[in-house]
């Protein structure tokens, strides 16, 4: 005979039925957590599909706007604007011309939806140089630092003044965003928030990206990109950020670095969002086009892991689609 005894404690009773489970949920998806990220292109008649992103698209000045309205009809916390110039150049003065097309796509954006959806733009200078690296070289043909935080700073004040209500420093320069914010205080846009990209790595997921800003890069961006192989120093950068007037920071990508999103939420008192990035939805169409995974509980699962982690926002091309969903 068994000296076995039934179980006094039953887990098992908290998931016996959807009302139950819903009642005991620990950790929610909504539509204000949720950015998404957008490309807006110069010189197209038409959106041009992204062919390693299935359902994403660089998009006319004109197709955007349908965009912005519909996420802001669904409660979206914004979009995050990234320019697609047809013609770049070593110092990237796109970036800064007013009549640039990040900057003609904030203020479209600004004009469509107003303060009912928060405007954000990508404040790199990646897509707009012709080496395709986040900064100005110098005679060596390496990133200068300080050069490049000058460029950064009139980026930002270009951006404010273009209507964005959030901009996201990304290309990860020692001293950006104190360079940012003090830049945007003396232009008197103070109330421009700096999402900071506090621990953004060199990472193999941003593949598809580059085919979405059409990028140029020669070479890799480990010098200012951290190491995949590094956590404290992730968490180094990000205090240096808040140290320097960051009001939301972020970890960029999310699904290999949740230890990270969770480190970070830990250290500071601030938002922390997380990216997840073009590699990381990749993956995931492909292997649901495959019949290999069903997709939609996929998506749902995956982003969950970055709300579980710690991150009050994500960033992510689902946005839209989770968005209707969660309705």
């Amino acid at each position: 005979m068994s000296d076995w005894e039934p179980p006094v404690v039953r887990p098992r009773r908290l998931r016996q039925s959807p009302a139950m489970r819903r009642l005991v949920r620990e950790t929610y998806l909504q539509p204000s957590q949720l950015l998404l990220p957008m490309f807006v292109a110069e010189g197209l008649s038409e959106p041009r599909p992204i062919a390693s992103m299935p359902g994403v698209v660089q998009h006319t000045r004109e197709s955007a706007k349908a965009v912005y309205a519909e996420a802001a009809e669904l409660g979206l916390g914004g979009v995050m604007l990234f320019g697609v110039p047809e013609h770049k150049d070593a110092e990237g003065s796109g970036a800064l011309d007013p009549q640039g097309i990040l900057n003609v796509a904030i203020a479209d954006a600004r004009a469509e939806v107003g303060d009912d959806l928060l405007v954000m733009s990508d404040l790199c200078l990646d897509e707009f140089t012709d080496h395709g690296h986040c900064g100005v070289l110098d005679a060596k043909g390496r990133v200068d630092n300080d050069a490049t935080v000058e460029i950064y700073a009139r980026m930002g004040v270009a951006q404010a003044e273009a209507g964005a209500h959030v901009v996201g420093p990304s290309g990860m320069m020692d001293g950006q965003v104190g360079a940012i914010r003090a830049a945007l205080d003396e232009a008197g846009h103070d109330e421009t928030v700096i999402m900071a990209y506090a621990a953004k790595y060199a990472s193999a997921f941003y593949g598809p990206f580059r085919e979405a800003v059409d990028s140029s890069l020669t070479g890799d961006r480990k010098t200012y990109q951290q190491d995949p192989a590094n956590a404290r120093e992730a968490l180094r950068e990000t205090l240096l950020d808040v140290a320097e007037g960051a009001d939301i920071v972020m970890v960029k990508p999310a699904l290999s670095y949740l230890d990270l999103i969770a480190d970070v939420r830990a250290a500071v008192d601030l938002p922390v969002a997380a990216y997840n990035v073009s590699g990381e939805m990749a993956m995931v169409e492909a292997a649901a086009q495959n019949g290999w995974i069903d997709r939609e509980r996929t998506i749902d699962e995956v982003l969950l892991s970055m709300r579980r982690a710690g991150s009050d926002i994500i960033l992510t091309y689902w946005a839209t689609e989770v968005a209707r969903r969660l309705r």
